[in-house]
């Protein structure tokens, strides 16, 4: 099939779809063993290794969820007017011991347990007091504004199961049941590094066709916010034996191993060699712009993954490749990415033949309408792009390009990044 006919859905060859892609790695990787018992307060963003059953009622007790009075369902006119007889208070902390009856009403204050007898609480916006005298008026219903012993965490209900990330949410769940300890996975090693005789570490100086490593950073970055433990290994030459003996100290001490850089096909790039040699490869090329040149396999029983030396295209191929990855070796339940469907404000060009991950940037109007454009240049050495940027443009393998006001997908950054 000659290039005017040949067909613009098909996967160029030697290339892996980024679907392919994705489910080998799925296929590959397994929750890492070994769980520890933390302080919930040094718990945040790790991962929960058992389910959180509740032991208590929360709330513990049937109670207000307003500032006013408790009463009887059963006294609510249907018309006119009532007067009800103030018995007591009722506050947060210290209930009221005695019981409702007809014609009598109960102060309660927010969060106060509901008295015996009462089932009801009106604002005290809607009721006219009058000395130890209310008077409330129709339009109220049975029920109103009482929360429920259990309401939000029943006893013997599992209220958190494992594999939940522990935000800040969690936490106070787990305060709320009297949960000072909780039993979490261990935190996943990964060791990285950069390859290039042209790379030189900040602070210093440059000289003819050098440049500062910026992968390391952003790589240090995008880990630390996964909170697992990371292993910085540095900058490694482009030498045979200096990258061979790197891998063995890293899938030695890691269970994962990302490097950036080398992953091509020039005659210094040695990654993907060493990778033949003493692991194994799983596939090397993906159908995917930036990030095409993407190494996967194992390291003994380390993880591999050969990002590209572009700065743009580590960022891509680590966010739809790599963090699903770990998050699963985490053992982290899955969870996919938010993406919308929202007009193109501009022209995007595109060639057909590879998924395309362009930096957009997503915003609304005053009637809340959403488009997106783009950062320019696309190339995979700006990085800029993805600092300006606060989504990707998802562009599909088979799109030949976008006019202005067509549909495209975005992933936004809140919730990858």
């Amino acid at each position: 099939m000659d290039k005017q006919t040949q067909d613009p859905c098909a996967t160029p060859k030697g290339l892996l779809s980024v679907a392919d892609a994705r489910a080998r790695i799925d296929a590959l990787v397994t929750a890492i063993k070994g769980t520890e018992q933390l302080p919930i307060r040094s718990a945040l963003n790790r991962i929960l290794a058992m389910p959180i059953i509740s032991s208590i009622n929360v709330p513990p007790n049937t109670n207000s969820a307003m500032d006013g009075y408790a009463l009887r369902g059963a006294d609510l006119p249907v018309s006119g007017n009532t007067r009800l007889k103030v018995i007591g208070r009722a506050m947060a902390g210290a209930p009221f011991s005695g019981s409702v009856a007809a014609g009598q009403a109960v102060r309660i204050m927010t969060g106060a347990v509901i008295p015996e007898g009462a089932d009801t609480v009106l604002m005290q916006e809607h009721v006219t007091a009058d000395g130890e005298v209310i008077e409330i008026g129709s339009g109220h219903k049975i029920g109103q504004n009482v929360r429920m012993a259990g309401e939000d965490m029943a006893v013997g209900s599992t209220v958190l199961a494992p594999g939940k990330q522990l935000l800040p949410a969690e936490l106070g769940v787990l305060a709320s049941l009297g949960i000072a300890e909780v039993r979490v996975t261990r935190r996943l090693r990964v060791a990285f590094f950069s390859t290039g005789d042209e790379l030189r570490s900040l602070g210093e100086p440059l000289e003819a066709g050098q440049i500062y490593d910026s992968n390391r950073y952003t790589l240090h970055g995008m880990l630390s916010r996964l909170g697992i433990e990371i292993l910085d290994l540095g900058v490694i030459r482009d030498d045979r034996d200096a990258i061979h003996q790197a891998f063995k100290d890293a899938a030695a001490i890691a269970d994962v191993v990302i490097t950036s850089g080398g992953v091509s096909v020039g005659e210094a790039d040695f990654v993907k060699q060493t990778l033949d040699e003493i692991g194994k490869v799983d596939f090397w090329k993906i159908a995917m712009k930036p990030g095409k040149p993407l190494a996967f396999g194992t390291l003994g029983d380390a993880v591999f993954f050969g990002l590209p030396g572009n700065p743009v295209s580590v960022m891509a191929t680590f966010y739809q490749f790599v963090q699903p990855a770990l998050q699963k070796m985490m053992g982290m339940s899955a969870a996919s990415s938010l993406t919308l469907k929202v007009p193109c404000a501009v022209e995007l060009k595109k060639e057909p033949g590879r998924l395309e991950y362009q930096r957009g940037i997503l915003q609304s109007d005053d009637k809340g309408n959403m488009t997106v454009t783009t950062t320019g240049r696309q190339g995979s050495h700006v990085l800029s792009s993805m600092s300006q940027s606060n989504c990707f443009i998802i562009l599909p393998a088979e799109c030949a390009g976008v006019h202005r006001g067509d549909p495209v997908v975005v992933q936004p950054f809140a919730g990858l990044i």
